[in-house]
């Protein structure tokens, strides 16, 4: 995580001060990438060490959008508020957010397309194609979400297996591996991006396993990519401190190879994260 590290010391040396919509002020840059080895003989599971990171809301957050939900009814039900602010007080709707988006895309016919359900077939099937995008700027309904999706697409890249020469035996044959690219408009350097990375990287080794391949990468382009003025205490702190060995991921046997249907089943009790000892939590206001 050395690089996520590096790039909040580059906002704050190289960045342009700029108003923002909440009022707060952001100090930011445009147009960066970090890179997440998630290979099984890789480095750990990409959660922020420097300070905890709830990893029990990423991964329930993760399940809902898994589920298509927009309402924070199954987000509360397993003790995640982290989408309170915009959820109406009276029914709990967001509006056609993410879960929407991936799971039930409106077209202009009155047609809806399940995104997720086409990628997955499309990683099983065809495994070549380019075409295994997932879009959550749905233009047309952008104005009835509570809040417009600040991680917008990701594609996914399978890599065929590693050739084995003939006098070369392993004890498992060598799987494919599957990556993930993503692509995010407005990153909040300091809250959401650690959330970002962990939730993106989740959901790969989670597609992976659902489909018998190996994780292989990911990919995390930001755009405006800023740390709002009432973080600079909090990072500095961070930034003083050493990062840990990270943690590692077990995902549920009875998951594997079970393609989308074992994907949108999954459930809190399947994902398991270990070895997790981070340094304490930072606290920092949310800019809604």
């Amino acid at each position: 995580m050395r690089a996520y590290l590096d790039l909040l010391q580059d906002v704050l040396d190289h960045g342009v001060d700029r108003a923002d919509r909440t009022g707060t002020g952001t100090r930011s840059v445009f147009g960066r990438q970090l890179r997440f080895d998630l290979s099984p003989n890789g480095p750990g599971f990409p959660l922020l060490t420097t300070k905890k990171v709830h990893f029990k809301s990423v991964l329930v957050e993760l399940l809902w959008f898994l589920r298509g939900d927009t309402n924070v009814r199954y987000l509360h039900q397993h003790g995640v508020t982290i989408w309170d602010e915009w959820a109406d007080p009276d029914t709990g709707e967001l509006g056609p957010v993410y879960g929407k988006q991936w799971r039930r895309w409106q077209t202009a016919d009155g047609q809806e397309i399940d995104q997720l359900r086409e990628v997955v077939r499309l990683i099983i099937e065809q495994p070549q194609s380019r075409r295994m995008l997932v879009n959550a700027w749905n233009v047309g309904e952008l104005p009835r979400m509570a809040l417009p999706p600040c991680h917008t697409v990701f594609q996914f890249y399978v890599s065929p297996p590693a050739e084995v020469t003939p006098d070369h035996t392993q004890a498992t044959a060598p799987k494919p591996k599957l990556s993930c690219h993503l692509f995010q408009r407005s990153a909040d350097l300091f809250l959401g991006v650690p959330f970002n990375i962990a939730s993106y990287a989740l959901l790969t080794r989670l597609v992976a396993h659902c489909v018998g391949y190996d994780a292989g990468e990911l990919v995390h382009t930001l755009s405006d990519t800023h740390v709002y003025h009432n973080h600079f205490e909090q990072v500095n702190e961070q930034l003083s401190r050493k990062p840990k060995d990270l943690p590692t991921l077990r995902i549920a046997d009875r998951l594997a190879n079970g393609g989308f249907d074992a994907l949108v089943s999954a459930e809190p009790a399947d994902i398991e994260l270990l070895d997790y000892a981070p340094h304490p939590r930072i606290p920092a206001p949310v800019a809604v």
